[in-house]
């Protein structure tokens, strides 16, 4: 399983996990480290892919019954 969670690193390389983890066991973890420059918390432009692709008319549709049972498992 693959679980992200957002962390801050300070000079000293302490890690302070901005939420809370249980874990049952000791895991293991990659850690990526992001350029400053990047906000951490900033939100996406609103109508960044605007013009890119079309949200179909039926898109609020209940889907078929055979597409349904394949995310259900039956």
């Amino acid at each position: 399983m693959l679980r992200t969670i957002e962390a801050t690193i300070d000079k000293e390389g302490t890690v302070d996990l901005l939420e809370t983890v249980k874990l049952e066991t000791s895991h293991r973890a990659i850690v990526t480290i992001l350029d400053e420059r990047v906000a951490l918390n900033s939100s996406r432009p609103f109508g960044l892919c605007a013009g890119e692709f079309a949200v179909p008319d039926d898109f609020d549709e209940p889907l078929p019954e055979d597409i349904l049972s394949s995310f259900e498992g039956s």
